[in-house]
């Protein structure tokens, strides 16, 4: 994943993989026929893990929209302290100078979609937001401020050694973030 995640499908070195495996080239290459076979298998493997360690894991009967949040956070830092490189491979881009392995990558993505994140923002109490605000435009704030706290976190990952990572110093950090949201989002007594 590491080696995909830093330089993508066409530019990783098959070299560096063997070796950060511990295995020759010519043992790796025993199991995968090529570099797209690797890379596919790596994609399910990623997306496997992701069920059973993430959305398995999930209580997606909270129906308050933080909470939900919070513990997709929390979930995220497990898999990242177990997994550093599992969310930049996630973001890899899927298209690749291959167009058999784009078509492939697309079928993939089709068949998963996005279903944690739609699954976060489906069920939600709705009661709990201020009257008279749009629900759908609070959602689609609440949305992009998430994606910009996740890339913040990556940032900060990516410009930290992993023995250096302050997990604890994160989560204080988005539950002040959440705190903040609940005032601008929801009716007093409700945050």
């Amino acid at each position: 994943m590491k080696e995909f995640a830093l330089k993508g499908f066409d530019n990783a070195s098959t070299n560096v993989i063997a070796k950060e495996a511990g295995i020759s080239k010519a043992l790796m290459f025993h199991y995968v026929s090529n570099n797209q076979e690797l890379f596919l298998f790596i994609q399910d493997y990623f997306t496997e893990l992701l069920d059973k360690e993430y959305t398995a894991k999930m209580d997606f009967s909270e129906k308050d929209i933080f909470a939900k949040l919070r513990q997709s956070y929390l979930l995220q830092i497990a898999l990242m302290k177990q997994y550093p490189w599992i969310f930049e491979f996630d973001k890899l881009s899927v298209a690749t100078k291959s167009e058999e392995l784009n078509k492939e990558l697309e079928k993939r993505t089709n068949k998963k979609q996005s279903l944690c994140g739609h699954q976060i923002f489906n069920i939600i109490d709705i009661s709990k937001f201020r009257a008279g605000l749009d629900i759908e435009k609070c959602m689609q704030f609440i949305l992009w401020s998430n994606v910009g706290f996740t890339n913040q976190i990556l940032d900060y990952i990516r410009n930290s050694r992993a023995s250096n990572l302050d997990y604890e110093h994160i989560v204080a950090t988005l539950d002040e973030y959440f705190d903040e949201l609940r005032k601008v989002f929801y009716a007093l007594g409700d945050e």
